[in-house]
């Protein structure tokens, strides 16, 4: 984790000073939001992102999620710190490349444990001005540590 935020505070700061007055204008904000609902089912998560565009093409961004889960008597809560990279070979088409530090608190009636995993999302999406809609992959999925029952999952990301 400490490595993650350092190499995102680096690359940051890298960028912010040799850029000087241009920086802020390629800086957008945004992230994504999930929501899922079902028998007994709940899940909801948040993810505010910021994103600097070096060109048309190419991003690079961080950000920080947040993720509840609750399924009958089990809940999970996740906090999940990450850095990105956006490529887009044509306007409507994004490229991506997510690693994630997952933080889990999950507990139930009979269970309460703490673990951390990785996560290294590769995603495809279809983009519309500010909005992309498309899937990802985890590539390091594991079945044991993950809450999530697929290393699949839908992208949903907005950035102004």
């Amino acid at each position: 984790m400490r490595r993650l935020l350092f190499l995102s505070f680096f690359i940051c700061s890298t960028i912010a000073f040799t850029q000087e007055d241009n920086f802020w204008n390629n800086v957008r904000f945004g992230g994504g939001i999930g929501f899922g609902f079902g028998s007994n089912n709940t899940t909801l998560s948040i993810s505010p992102a910021a994103v600097y565009d070096f060109n048309d093409s190419f991003s690079l961004g961080m950000g920080i999620g947040y993720s509840y889960n609750k399924n009958d008597s089990f809940k999970s809560n996740i906090i999940s710190p990450n850095i990105f990279i956006l490529y887009r070979p044509i306007r409507e088409i994004e490229l991506s490349s997510d690693l994630q530090q997952m933080y889990v608190h999950r507990k139930s009636d009979s269970f309460s444990e703490k673990y951390n995993y990785p996560a290294l999302n590769l995603g495809f999406s279809y983009r519309m001005d500010s909005v992309s809609l498309g899937v990802q992959y985890d590539v390091l999925y594991d079945k044991n540590k993950s809450i999530y029952a697929s290393a699949f999952s839908p992208i949903v990301r907005v950035f102004f």
